[in-house]
């Protein structure tokens, strides 16, 4: 609270010591009651109070409130000090209306004409108070009663310079509450003409506003690019001097500077040759300024130095049309990777990454690879050395392939336990990609489980295998190397897996050598046997049984194994049915079936994939950078068991109800088959939330470009809400920015708590934002999902509803005939009681999705209570925080005439009468 001179309260200073000197928790409450008392006694009795004393008392009411204890007086001494035309009365009142008053009060009404009165005032003191006010409170009733005085008053020739920036940065607030607040048509030429202003505290804060504008309605705004581009010119061509109240350690109006070059990423190149040629120069000159003698040698310069050098990068990244000054980019960035400062080098690496994807910097970034090894062997901060990692994978291509996956497997045994998973993904997909030898591939594969064969998903080794069948080249060195892996005292069970498999299929091709013998291969592998999990002794029993086939001299030794009371009377019903099914088909007389049913796996359809690509998207959403060459052409299919036999079960794509691409696996279609999709979700667009009154998971909403899926968890008034974005296309998501909001009445209903996400989402790439929702009291609207991202320079917007609803708070309440009854009759007051007739829109006979409706919408479905049998009795109690609310429903179907009557008795009349028209929509 800023204090003001000559006028200090001592009455305040005096209370605010003896609070600091209470010596436990019940003196300082002691105190406080004490205060709160005198205050209360002070506001009914003595009518003579002056505005310094109202001041005070209410400074202390304020003060007790930010100790954390509650504040049930003296608000309307706080709006009478609105009217008083000193200023630090007029402060006070402000202040404690802005921290304790809510925008549903009964005194909104005062505080709403008392704005109003400071907003027409000619003192600007006066006028700001109530604009930061106003700012401060933010809510959708102070959006509409003043949505059409603020622009007025930030356009308005006659205001002065200091009330536009908080007029400015007030109605950057209200937009945030309510979009609809800002008028279009001629009012959006005079916002934006505000980068024109001559003051640079007004074209700071209208900055701010524009680019929250231009998220919202880019084209409508997009007349701001040049003049952005004009004042951006003006700032970096000129000298300090030129900007002395906003210079900042030398660097000109470094705060402007960035959010205009932000501003400019909302937007592709410009199209005009003459303003991209200006901001050409601009960057260059950013670039090169960057290359002079620093000014001072204090941190300050340099932050802001290096702030407009890295968001002046982003730009020229954004854009990717000038290959000179991405080259310039690179190597501007390039000298940072040895800086004594952290951050610097982390931001460095992390730019770098985006770069290497470009055709034009590919090749800059690529002379900077011994730099970026030695940062990954030296480096101390592991986020530094994750940055190296993810360049090292960005950079890497055909002509480096080798070096680099060799330099990442030494790396591999020192490397932090946390990042060991995502390296071996890209060890693996950079191995594959670039393997002109699958012999070196092979070596690497088994190299990775060899060293972190805890990291080792599935996939991985999956993908191996299908390499090894589908190139005969290279199926004998396999079957070689991995016997000899196997023999390590040591060894991986992933290791086993991979050699149980290759053994079964190709251990033939080894055979002739002494010391791979066939019982030399057997033995070896039931030595690892007792060591393993169920599945992997699954797939070794299907290794024996190929053996049974490929060398029958062994035969009687593997119907040993079979028939021993581990595996034939084994607890794992999986286990105990292989070994009695394997043992049944190895006493097979005819060897033509025998050879049949444990032939050689097939080859693999070629096809291409990028499983692993996938999957090291999930691991790290929105953060993986594209390696920049296509995917190898000899990727394959994941193997599949057949016959019962390979031991191998790859899990499917999961389908998603409503929408065509797979949530988690997002097997999406290729965005380069010439349908490019359409702006704002235009095409083929499902939204299902219509549905999730009855489901908890899956996709909710879905267009050509991008997939939204959901996954709720609930428990008593708390939910979890899990939301899925799918890229489907192959440009990546700019700016992406999915912001989840509750209107001013749902609210005070329900508190959220969003998850921040990354601003980009990669090619092709899927994360999740979490949600956690508490239900604080009945409520039946919706949160909002307001989502806005560019995708290929064009800006998208999706707005929708989330599926949170009352339900979703029901738990279902098991009960006999005579209770539900009982209160049944309880709840028979005519506000307790919502009933609706409808006709039925599904066919009636199916019983059985009207009792999963029921269920899933949170109910317990009651069995045998009501006397006709035909209806459905249902009951559930809602949880709040502040109560529970009990709730019992009869559906009563009439097959005749195709209609339902549907009954809805509940405490609250407001969920009675919710809880049927949702369900009325639903049979």
């Amino acid at each position: 609270m800023p204090a003001v001179r000559g006028d200090g309260m001592r009455g305040l200073a005096v209370f605010i010591s003896d609070i600091r000197n209470c010596k436990s928790k019940e003196a300082e409450i002691k105190r406080i009651n004490k205060e709160l008392a005198n205050i209360r006694s002070k506001f009914k009795g003595d009518k003579t109070l002056d505005g310094y004393q109202k001041k005070k008392y209410v400074c202390k009411l304020l003060f007790i409130f930010l100790l954390g204890h509650d504040i049930d007086f003296g608000q309307i001494e706080a709006v009478n000090l609105l009217s008083s035309n000193k200023y630090t009365e007029k402060q006070i009142g402000y202040l404690f209306i802005s921290v304790l008053i809510s925008g549903n009060s009964e005194l909104i009404q005062l505080i709403v004409q008392s704005i109003k009165n400071d907003l027409a005032s000619r003192n600007p003191v006066h006028v700001s108070l109530a604009l930061q006010c106003i700012a401060n409170i933010g809510s959708k009733d102070m959006a509409e009663a003043f949505g059409q005085e603020i622009p007025k008053l930030l356009v308005s020739g006659d205001t002065l310079d200091v009330v536009k920036q908080s007029a400015a940065l007030c109605l950057l607030r209200l937009f945030r509450t309510d979009p609809s607040v800002i008028p279009s048509g001629e009012w959006t030429s005079r916002i934006v003409h505000l980068l024109n202003d001559q003051h640079m505290g007004v074209v700071t804060a209208a900055a701010s506003l524009i680019d929250a504008l231009v998220k919202k309605n880019p084209e409508e705004y997009k007349g701001c690019i040049s003049l952005a581009v004009s004042r951006l010119s003006r700032i970096v061509t000129s000298s300090y001097t030129d900007f002395q109240d906003y210079t900042y350690y030398f660097v000109p109006a470094p705060w402007l500077s960035v959010k205009l070059l932000r501003l400019l990423q909302n937007y592709p190149p410009p199209e005009d040759p003459g303003v991209r040629g200006r901001l050409s120069e601009c960057l260059e000159t950013i670039l090169n300024k960057a290359q002079e003698p620093p000014k001072s040698k204090k941190i300050q310069h340099s932050n802001a130095k290096n702030a407009v050098l890295f968001e002046a990068i982003s730009l020229i990244i954004h854009n990717d049309s000038e290959p000179n000054l991405l080259v310039r980019a690179c190597n501007q960035l390039g000298q940072f990777l040895s800086h004594r400062e952290t951050n610097l080098r982390y931001l460095a690496l992390e730019s770098m990454c985006i770069l290497a994807t470009s055709e034009f910097s590919h090749e800059a970034v690529k002379k900077h690879q011994e730099t970026v090894i030695n940062a990954l062997k030296t480096e101390r901060d592991v986020s530094v050395r994750q940055r190296a990692v993810d360049l090292l994978y960005a950079m890497c291509d055909k002509s480096n392939a080798e070096e680099i996956v060799l330099e990442m497997l030494a790396y591999l045994e020192t490397a932090d336990y946390s990042i060991r998973e995502e390296m071996v993904l890209k060890v693996a997909i950079l191995a594959e990609k670039y393997a002109t030898d699958y012999k070196w591939y092979v070596d690497v594969i088994l190299n990775l489980i060899r060293l972190a064969g805890d990291y080792v998903s599935e996939e991985v080794w999956y993908r191996v295998i299908q390499i090894v069948i589908n190139r005969d080249d290279v199926q004998g060195y396999a079957a070689k190397t991995v016997f000899e892996a196997l023999q390590a005292q040591a060894c991986h069970e992933n290791m086993v897996k991979v050699g149980g498999y290759i053994l079964g299929e190709f251990g033939n091709l080894i055979a002739g050598d002494a010391r791979s013998s066939p019982a030399v291969q057997l033995q070896l592998l039931h030595s690892k046997f007792h060591l393993c999990s169920s599945m992997t002794r699954a797939l070794l029993l299907s290794t024996y049984v190929k053996f049974v086939n490929l060398f029958p001299e062994i035969k009687s030794h593997v119907e040993e194994i079979f028939v021993a009371d581990s595996n034939l009377r084994s607890a794992d019903a999986e286990l105990q049915q292989r070994a009695s099914e394997y043992l049944a088909l190895s006493k097979l007389t005819s060897l033509d079936v025998l050879a049949t049913v444990l032939e050689e796996m097939p080859p693999f359809p070629e096809k291409e994939s990028s499983g692993l690509l996938n999957l090291l998207k999930k691991k790290r959403p929105g953060r993986v950078i594209e390696n920049p060459d296509r995917l190898d052409e000899h990727v394959k299919k994941e193997p599949r068991e057949t016959n019962g036999t390979s031991g191998l079960t790859l899990a499917s794509n999961t389908e998603q109800e409503g929408g065509s691409a797979d949530l988690l696996g997002l097997g999406v279609p290729s965005a380069g088959n010439g349908n490019g999709p359409t702006t704002n979700g235009a095409g083929a667009v499902t939204n299902n939330i219509q549905k999730f009154y009855c489901k908890n998971n899956g996709v909710l909403y879905e267009n050509d470009i991008i997939q939204i899926g959901v996954k709720t968890e609930c428990r008593s008034n708390l939910a979890r809400l899990a939301l899925f974005y799918g890229n489907k296309t192959n440009h990546p998501f700019m700016n992406f920015q999915p912001n989840v909001s509750a209107s001013p009445a749902l609210s005070l209903a329900i508190l959220l708590q969003v998850k921040q996400v990354d601003s980009t989402v990669e090619a092709g790439a899927q994360f999740q934002q979490m949600v956690n929702v508490e239900c604080v009291n009945d409520f039946d609207e919706q949160p909002d999902l307001n989502l806005v991202y560019n995708y290929n320079g064009a800006p998208q917007t999706v707005n929708i509803k989330l599926p949170i609803s009352i339900n979703k708070f029901i738990e279902p309440t098991e009960m006999n005939g005579e209770a539900f009854f009982s209160r049944w009759k309880n709840l028979s007051l005519p506000a307790q009681e919502s009933q609706k007739i409808f006709k039925a829109a599904h066919p009636m006979e199916a019983t059985d999705s009207t009792k999963a409706k029921l269920i899933g919408y949170g109910f317990q479905l009651l069995e045998n209570i009501d006397p006709n049998p035909d209806n459905y009795v249902c009951a559930g109690i809602i949880h709040t925080r502040s109560l529970q609310i009990g709730c019992l429903l009869r559906l009563e179907p009439n097959k005749q005439a195709q209609i339902y009557r549907l009954t809805t008795r509940s405490s609250r009349e407001a969920v009675s009468q919710h809880i049927s028209a949702v369900l009325c929509q639903q049979f």
